[in-house]
């Protein structure tokens, strides 16, 4: 799943026109290149959701074929339901396994996670060293478990695979994931990987103007 609803608002004034996802990196969309990289991991099938100016998104994107994959669409509207809600509502497109989602606002080169996990595991985060502009971290690792800490070192980089039992007890409507991941980590259940190489939140324009710099 590509989570590509949200409005974007920290792009503005471009994004007012233009859905996040669709903003281009070096002459492509952050989109299509997720699409790309996805297809040549042998994934088949994207689901990806579709809030403000979605109907750009579709438009651009159509079945998915000219990527290589079939596109399955999740309309939420006006009511943008946030990360965890809008997984939430694409559940029964996501199946029983275990499933990979991926925030369409970064840029990045990383290997997708592998799609197995532990029987006691309800998700595997990437995560990556703490940038610059945030002033602390989200989680720490240690020995691949994602654990809490006061001093994180590390960013949540917005790839996972999640098991669908994670979602369990939640119920339709606008919720965040970052409290379910806090909570998972807590209680040991989530496992982590480190990548260290290519990676930035595209969320401001002075971001997406370093990334497009000769």
């Amino acid at each position: 799943m590509i989570l590509a609803a949200g409005h974007g608002e920290r792009l503005r004034p471009l994004t007012e026109t233009t859905p996040k996802a669709l903003v281009e990196v070096r002459g492509k969309s952050l989109l299509e290149r997720h699409m790309e990289r996805l297809k040549a991991a042998g994934i088949e099938t994207v689901v990806i959701n579709l809030g403000w100016l979605g109907e750009r998104i579709a438009d651009r994107i159509g079945s998915g074929h000219a990527y290589g994959v079939n596109v399955v669409y999740s309309q939420e509207g006006d009511n943008i339901l946030e990360t965890g809600g809008g997984i939430y509502r694409a559940l029964p497109m996501l199946g029983r396994d275990p499933f990979l989602v991926v925030n369409a606002d970064i840029y990045t080169d990383m290997p997708l996670p592998p799609a197995g996990l532990a029987e006691s595991d309800v998700g595997h985060l990437v995560l990556v060293p703490r940038p610059a502009h945030k002033e602390q971290g989200d989680f720490d690792l240690r020995d691949g478990r994602v654990c809490e800490d006061r001093n994180a070192a590390y960013t949540f980089s917005g790839v996972a695979v999640y098991r669908p039992v994670f979602f369990a007890g939640c119920k339709p409507g606008r919720f965040p994931l970052a409290p379910m991941l806090k909570t998972a980590a807590r209680e040991g259940r989530l496992a982590g990987s480190l990548y260290e190489g290519l990676w930035e939140d595209v969320g401001t324009p002075e971001r997406l103007a370093d990334l497009n710099r000769p």
